[in-house]
């Protein structure tokens, strides 16, 4: 069925986000510093969000150092990223009985940005960065709902060729 072909791919889509993401923790401060030279190049800080950045590379450089088991905690967020693409791989294998991953899976795009709008203040984080996270909200959920539209609709179509 066309339908659950797009919704297959729309899940491996979202899978793949989760994966890279996940993977992408390990190396977050050489990350940082090549986002840093290439939107701002060398030098001091020129505004809120380069001053954010340069003071998070220096955090993650002082927490390597003096409290590396602290990163343990990076290890567990990549590992957690890594195992909901696993999550999302799963469903494709048959979309219409693991349709609640779907769903799931769209409840947590709704929780992104309020556990954003939370954590954000409280951690101290420029304020701007909440569009940082949100973009992954949307990201995340337009396939997802373009996936679960398409179950449904296999549903009903299972449903009708079955009488």
């Amino acid at each position: 069925m066309k339908s659950l072909r797009r919704a297959k791919w729309m899940l491996g889509f979202v899978a793949l986000g989760l994966l890279v993401s996940g993977v992408t923790v390990w190396p977050l401060v050489s990350e940082l510093k090549w986002l840093a030279h290439v939107v701002w190049g060398e030098g001091e800080p020129t505004g809120e969000v380069h001053g954010f950045i340069l003071r998070t590379i220096d955090g993650l450089q002082a927490t390597k150092v003096q409290y590396p088991f602290l990163l343990y905690g990076f290890d567990w967020l990549a590992f957690a990223h890594i195992m909901l693409a696993i999550l999302f791989l799963g469903a494709m294998r048959d979309p219409v009985r693991n349709i609640w991953v779907v769903q799931c899976g769209l409840i947590m795009c709704a929780l992104i940005p309020v556990l954003a709008g939370i954590c954000i203040p409280l951690r101290g984080l420029p304020l701007c960065w909440f569009w940082a996270d949100f973009a992954f909200a949307p990201a995340a959920a337009v396939p997802l709902w373009i996936a679960l539209r398409d179950i449904r609709k296999a549903e009903r179509g299972k449903a009708t060729t079955a009488f």
